[in-house]
This record gives structure tokens, sequence and C-alpha cells, in this order.
């Protein structure tokens, strides 16, 4: 499997602009990654990652992804789990404490993007089968 060096920057609150680089990490399913960031909020930086899908979705497998995906093992290395449906593919935002340990950033990114592998793998199983299911929605 190959492995990328992924930067997370240090976003500003009020204006939105990345200041400074906060640590590079070396990650493999780099591909699941949409954007990351860090952000200060009352002296607390946390770290913002939008993970998505690893490849582009059919229309039908798009709601079932969310419906079939369980963010439940995640929650034990991230604070926060959001849903966001605004873009072309799923993405989830998920939101955990920055440490200035470059091995500990390093295990928890990998963590979290093997632990969200393992979930989509399971998801696209589950929802192989539902395409006329999901297809008929709507019409």
């Amino acid at each position: 499997m190959d492995e990328t060096v992924i930067v997370i920057m240090q976003k500003d609150q009020t204006t939105g602009f990345l200041e400074k680089e906060l640590g590079s990490y070396t990650v493999t399913h780099e591909n699941l990654i949409h954007n990351i960031f860090a952000q200060e909020t009352d002296s607390l930086t946390n770290v913002h990652m939008r993970l998505t899908t690893e490849r582009d979705l059919a229309d039908w497998e798009f709601s079932a992804v969310f419906d079939y995906y369980d963010d439940e093992p995640l929650l034990g290395v991230c604070s926060v789990i959001t849903e966001d449906e605004s873009g072309y593919n799923p993405i989830w935002e998920v939101v955990f404490e920055f440490s200035d340990n470059q091995e500990v950033m390093q295990e928890r990114l990998g963590q979290i993007l093997a632990l969200h592998m393992v979930e989509l793998d399971s998801v696209y199983d589950a929802i192989k089968d539902l395409e006329e299911e999901y297809s008929s929605v709507g019409e």
C-alpha cells in the first residue's frame, strides 16, 4: 500500500486562512481524506478531518452508504463525527484533539483511516445487492 505525506495546518477561526504548519504525517488511504486542518478553540487545538469514499459512488449508493455506515468504532478515537451530504460523495467530518507528539498523531491518523476503510468495506458488502431498492426511492 502506498504512503503519502499530509500536512496539518492551523486555520484561523476568524479569517478562515491557514496560518501555520503544525506537523506532517505519513499515512496510507490518503484518498479517503477530503481535507484536513486544525483549529484552536478555548485554548484547545482540534483537528478537523473530512473523510470520504475512495471512489466515486453511483447515485443510489450515496444514500445507501450513509444509511449503513456505523460511526461507533470511530467514536473511540474522535470526539465528534458529523455527516455532510453536500459533496458529490458522502463526507464524514471527524474531530479529535491535536497532539504535539508526532508518534501519537501518526498513530491516531492511521487508526482513524483504517477504521473508516474497514467500515466502508463493510458497507459496500452490505449494500451490493440493494441497487434496485435504492434506485426506486423517490420515483
